[in-house]
């Protein structure tokens, strides 16, 4: 069965969308779907972009072909500050909707196919334009719309199509709502890759391999440090650390930090050095490869997840880097969201608190650092609980859904 994925993003690239759409490829190809990517053309006069399977360190079993598009974006960002932002909202659409078109354009002489994408522009254009094949048509939705127009746009989109696969229980509901049946819905978060976690070395050898300090209690975050233009909770690990620095304590805090973008890591320094701590409480090792993050996770006393309290960061995000956390057995403080109380139990497998307190992230930060049985004990359970969570199970369950609802053999 040929699966085509299509994604209106630039790949190779750092952010998580490109990433988990390169790993699920992959991932559908293990499961026995005959897979190709279409994805956004690099800028004419841009460096040829690094190999894609390099990169991301997947197998080569899938096929991926760049689509062009009409990219206004570049010509615009000199314009008049006044007339610029609705100028630049008009060149997105523009060139979304010739990405849709060209997407078309290729699959013109393509019957028996699945559809697979993460771009509701491409969704609903292909569902217009392929009204008979509309049903083979499958979006993952990682938001929903907030205006009256974009609701009614998605709903149109959502009743032709096949199904929609959610990353929240949120977004799930808001398409019940607009009609969409339950056997239509499929509600998964996002992957890890399992084999990636399969490292020999406990955190002492890691922290030798890094040159980390051995004796140091060490809490880590991986990821973007800012979305959407928001701080994803830095603030309140600095805080967190400012707070901990001063305890009585044989073990000296550091705060390690894997992501981007570097600027955020000169204001975090300076508001510790404001606080009259040194600069080398935080371990930035700058870009790593997805490849070698693994080791820095096992290299944490404590992975935390921090994202503050906002509706973007509740109801739509898909917490790839608790999977990660899990899987190499590294205890777990995240802040008590929708998204991550879905998946972290309190007590159970990690430890919740309330998001925006930086007092009550140095708390439990605290409770881990002085009670390893409670952290072993929380590490195993996530450790168990993530097994059904990487990309090949996830990648399994979605196709075995939509033969279901399609009738094909996959």
């Amino acid at each position: 069965m040929k699966l085509i994925y299509i994604f209106n993003t630039h790949i190779p690239g750092r952010l998580a969308p490109a990433y988990q759409c390169v790993q699920m490829c992959e991932a559908f190809s293990k499961a026995g779907a005959e897979v190709t990517l279409l994805y956004r053309k690099q800028p004419s006069g841009e460096e040829e972009p690094p190999d894609l399977w390099e990169y991301y360190g997947v197998e080569r079993l899938f096929d991926a072909r760049q689509i062009g598009s009409l990219d206004l974006r570049p010509a615009l960002r000199r314009s008049p500050r006044s007339i610029r932002r609705p100028l630049l909202r008009f060149a997105d659409f523009l060139q979304a909707l010739t990405f849709s078109i060209q997407a078309a354009w290729h699959l013109a002489a393509e019957r028996d196919i699945l559809i697979f994408s993460r771009t509701p522009l491409a969704v609903s254009f292909l569902a217009a334009v392929r009204p008979f094949q509309a049903r083979r048509i499958f979006y993952e939705a990682h938001d929903f719309p907030r205006s009256i127009t974009g609701i009614l746009m998605r709903r149109w989109m959502a009743m032709r199509i096949g199904g929609i696969v959610a990353i929240t229980e949120y977004i799930a509901r808001r398409y019940r709502e607009v009609g969409v049946s339950e056997e239509r819905l499929l509600i998964e978060p996002g992957g890890f890759r399992a084999d990636r976690f399969a490292i020999e070395g406990d955190k002492h050898h890691w922290r030798n391999r890094l040159g980390w300090p051995q004796e140091a209690f060490i809490f880590g975050y991986v990821g973007r440090f800012e979305s959407w233009g928001e701080d994803k909770g830095l603030n309140t690990l600095i805080e967190a650390l400012i707070e901990i620095a001063r305890d009585p304590t044989d073990r000296p805090a550091r705060l390690a930090l894997i992501g981007s973008p570097e600027r955020t890591i000169s204001r975090l320094r300076k508001r510790l050095t404001g606080a009259s701590l040194p600069e080398d409480l935080i371990l930035y090792p700058g870009h790593i490869p997805g490849p070698e993050v693994p080791g820095y996770i096992r290299a944490f006393d404590v992975g935390v997840s921090p994202l503050p309290d906002s509706h973007r960061f509740a109801f739509y995000t898909s917490p790839l880097k608790l999977f990660e956390y899990m899987a190499a057995g590294t205890p777990i403080v995240a802040t008590n969201l929708a998204a991550t109380a879905r998946i972290i139990r309190d007590g159970r497998n990690g430890l919740l608190v309330p998001p925006d307190d930086p007092g009550a992230m140095a708390d439990a930060l605290r409770q881990l650092r002085d009670d390893p049985a409670l952290a072993s004990r929380l590490a195993e359970q996530a450790r168990r609980d993530v097994r059904e969570r990487s990309w090949d199970a996830r990648a399994g369950r979605i196709l075995s859904w939509m033969k279901g609802l399609t009738g094909e053999h996959l």
